[in-house]
């Protein structure tokens, strides 16, 4: 019970978590400090997995994955058409390639389950740690372009984005631990690893808060008032 409840948990954090990167991104128009490969394979991974949901019946995987992938789609599209370099098909390539490596992976595991004999559930396994891996990979490219180079601005990057990502990898961890599904727990875990990275970057990257935009009371007069006459 326990196991499926944190299914829950993890699935709704999923669905959730990219939002916030997607009004930064898309209303808010901010992209700056996000990872081109890290986005593309946002928007390609879930396709992965809502095949894997398919494959192995698991509702639960494709729901998640349709959401998720709505919104990866929507941030890839926001970063490419506000930074023009990443355009060019010299910056495109890394991206595309781990796109298509995705991609290529899906199709060819439906071409698979498509032969005779050959049952969908006997497919699901073999795609699920070609995903993993390819998790393992993905969560790679945004923390550590977060940790070469310090001095980027990271005002397009949403740490509530970050900080629900870590949750939702921690249920998942647990729940693929608990169903026995070394995909599921092994992409989890890698992702729960970048998502802690980022989170402890973003932390100790924030800008502090100037005195004046919080002003405190002292005899009914602010500390702005007070700094302002030289008191």
């Amino acid at each position: 019970m326990l196991t499926h409840t944190l299914g829950a948990v993890g699935a709704a954090l999923s669905m959730s978590l990219s939002w916030p990167q997607v009004y930064k991104s898309c209303i808010q128009r901010r992209t700056t400090g996000l990872s081109a490969t890290a986005s593309a394979l946002g928007a390609a991974m879930p396709l992965g997995w809502i095949t894997y949901g398919t494959l192995s019946g698991q509702r639960i995987q494709i729901v998640t994955n349709v959401v998720t992938g709505a919104a990866g789609l929507a941030i890839l599209v926001a970063l490419l058409a506000t930074q023009p370099a990443l355009r060019n098909p010299r910056a495109l390539r890394l991206s595309a390639t781990a796109f298509g490596a995705v991609l290529t992976t899906v199709a060819l595991s439906g071409l698979a389950a498509a032969l005779p004999g050959v049952r969908a559930g006997q497919v699901a396994p073999m795609l699920g740690l070609a995903l993993a891996a390819v998790s393992v990979l993905s969560n790679i490219p945004q923390p550590l372009a977060l940790l070469r180079d310090r001095t980027q601005d990271l005002s397009g990057l949403s740490p509530l984005r970050w900080r629900m990502g870590a949750g939702a990898c921690a249920s998942w961890l647990v729940y693929g631990l608990g169903t026995a599904q070394p995909a599921v727990w092994a992409s989890a875990a890698a992702g729960l690893t970048a998502a802690v990275i980022v989170c402890a970057v973003l932390h100790l990257r924030r800008e502090p808060t100037p005195e004046f935009a919080t002003p405190r009371w002292r005899d009914g007069i602010t500390t702005r008032t007070l700094a302002m006459t030289g008191i």
